[in-house]
């Protein structure tokens, strides 16, 4: 793996480089391992070409050890740790390590990918119920943990200049599906995060915002369906969506390279639709099925 870059790097006999120092850039993303994250983690790297420090809580080794390969296959340094990133003290655990091996105003890019929520209902007798704890982890993994990271950084000084801070949404909160009550509230909490971030964050350079995409091919969906559903899946979403497909999470893992680019630089706030028109026939398709 290639040293890590600090901002006060200098010969070993201790003399002042009289060039300047590598611009020592690397992303921050939580949820490393597979789907989504582990897309943006490749792409980054690739373009505009950041060093990768990853989270993951160990589920998909081997696409773990993929997105490593990849990362370095384009000449960028990488570092993947395995840890719940959901909770305040692994945050500032997480924070030591990369303050350590990347050094100060290093982050150009924080990814808050974490997928760690409970389907269910509210007042359901069944299995089915979401407890106390089921909603506190969901809320912890899905929207405070995006907080407890942005602390975290900003208490070590890790955000390089113009730095963007990315959480993802879903379009659930344009529409309704009967078990995921506890994902859009969750996610309705992380938009107001963003925007509160945004505002406090703004002052000092960096970006905060949301990306919204509608329903992507990952291991988890795999895991959690039968090949007979998913099939049924992708079919209602070729139904509903103009392009007649399912988005991929190349697609979004692409443009997030667009957003960490001096072009994207006046978004703030802001919840960045990427569905590509996902919910547009909702009412279409129940009227004339």
């Amino acid at each position: 793996m290639p040293a890590p870059r600090h901002l006060d790097d200098t010969p070993p006999d201790g003399t002042p480089s009289t060039e300047d120092p590598p611009d020592p850039r690397w992303a921050l993303i939580l949820g490393v391992s597979s789907g989504t994250g582990a897309a943006i983690a490749e792409a980054v790297a690739r373009k505009p070409g950041l060093e990768v420090f990853g989270v993951h809580r160990g589920r998909y080794p081997d696409t773990a050890r993929q997105v490593e390969a990849r990362v370095r296959e384009a000449g960028r340094a990488v570092f993947l740790r395995q840890a719940d990133a959901s909770t305040p003290d692994s945050a500032e655990a997480g924070a030591d390590v990369l303050l350590e091996r990347a050094g100060p105003r290093s982050v150009k890019l924080f990814v808050h990918a974490i997928a760690g929520a409970s389907v269910g209902r509210f007042l359901s007798e069944g299995p089915d119920r979401l407890h106390p704890r089921r909603v506190q982890r969901t809320f912890d993994c899905m929207a405070h943990s995006f907080v407890y990271w942005t602390q975290a950084l900003v208490k070590r000084d890790l955000l390089a200049p113009d730095a963007r801070l990315l959480g993802l949404q879903n379009p659930l909160d344009q529409t309704h599906l009967g078990n995921t009550g506890l994902i859009s509230a969750a996610k309705a909490a992380l938009e107001m995060y963003v925007r509160h971030l945004a505002m406090e964050l703004g002052p000092r350079g960096h970006r905060v915002n949301l990306l919204k995409f509608g329903t992507v091919m990952t291991p988890a969906l795999h895991h959690v369906y039968a090949p007979e559903a998913l099939a049924h899946l992708e079919a209602r979403h070729a139904a509903m969506t103009p392009a007649g497909r399912m988005c991929t999470v190349e697609e979004v893992a692409r443009f997030v390279s667009v957003l960490t680019g001096d072009e994207a630089g006046w978004f703030n706030g802001a919840t960045i639709d990427f569905s590509g028109g996902m919910t547009l026939r909702l009412m279409d398709l129940v009227l004339n099925p």
